[in-house]
C-alpha cells in the first residue's frame, strides 16, 4: 500500500506502508523519483532520474508541506 499524501507541481508525494520507521516521504515525477528524510532535518536520501531542478522543486514542496506530511505519517503509522 502506498498512500498519497498530496500532489502538486507534477509530483506525487507518498509513503510505502512497509518501510523503515524514520519519517520520510517518497516523491514521484514523470521522469523519476526521490526520497526525502524529514528527521533530523529535511534531506535528500536518494534520487533516480530527476534533474537538479526537479529535486530542488520537490525539496521546496516537502519544506512547504512538512507539517502535512508529518501529520499524515502519524495518522498512517500510529505508534
Amino acid at each position: 500500500m502506498s498512500p498519497t499524501v498530496f500532489r502538486e507541481g507534477g509530483f506525487r508525494f507518498y509513503f510505502f506502508s512497509r518501510e523503515e520507521t524514520r519519517i520520510h516521504v517518497h516523491v514521484q515525477a514523470q521522469n523519476g523519483e526521490a526520497k526525502f528524510w524529514l528527521e533530523p532535518a529535511i534531506e535528500l536520501a536518494q534520487s533516480i532520474g530527476l534533474s537538479s531542478h526537479e529535486i530542488n522543486e520537490a525539496r521546496r514542496l516537502v519544506q512547504e508541506h512538512e507539517n502535512d506530511i508529518r501529520s499524515a505519517w502519524h495518522t498512517h503509522f500510529p505508534r
